[in-house]
């Protein structure tokens, strides 16, 4: 579940190639019965992205539901809630914090991947390529840093404006509980 934090970002976007290409176990088969690939495609990128961040978000997740006091889910129980009813009305209110912030590291990483996503699915300009396969690019042309300026504005504005609108969710759900 971590590897893709350690492994490094290259090596994740070769497996995932060698797994969901069209040769590979995974990708031939979603080929072969739903005409479907993720190499090369919009939807790699997207998925190199996921895996990417995902262990951010588990992580963050994990810890949230772990601090939740068990004592608060059993009284539940007692009181005639299923499972099913506990965890959506206790567990998941009380990590939502967790799954808040989860997201938002999971969405940070997934702007900035680079390596895993040129890797699985190159740097196709309107079909994979990606706001750091963008400005990498523009960086590599004459006269282009005016562009990966531009780029890079819009990227740290897209960011802070993840990561405000995180803090402001996770405030007003802290009022919540403490007016509760």
């Amino acid at each position: 579940m971590n590897l893709p934090l350690i492994l490094p970002p290259v090596v994740t976007g070769y497996i995932l190639l060698i797994v969901f290409g069209k040769n590979g176990s995974i990708g031939s088969f979603l080929d072969k019965y739903f005409d479907f690939t993720f190499a090369f495609k919009w939807t790699g990128a997207a998925l190199a992205c996921a895996i990417m961040g995902f262990p951010l978000m588990v992580r963050a997740i994990k810890l949230a539901i772990e601090m939740i006091d068990t004592k608060v889910e059993e009284a539940a129980k007692t009181l005639g809630a299923n499972n099913f009813m506990v965890f959506f009305t206790i567990t998941i209110p009380l990590a939502l914090p967790g799954i808040i912030v989860g997201t938002t590291l999971s969405f940070a990483r997934a702007l900035g991947e680079f390596g895993a996503t040129i890797t699985f699915v190159s740097n196709i300009p309107g079909e994979t390529q990606t706001l750091s396969a963008a400005i990498y690019t523009f960086l590599q042309i004459p006269n282009g840093e005016d562009m990966a300026f531009r780029l890079t504005l819009i990227s740290i504005v897209i960011s802070i404006s993840a990561l405000l609108l995180s803090e402001i969710i996770l405030t007003r759900l802290t009022k919540i509980k403490k007016n509760d």
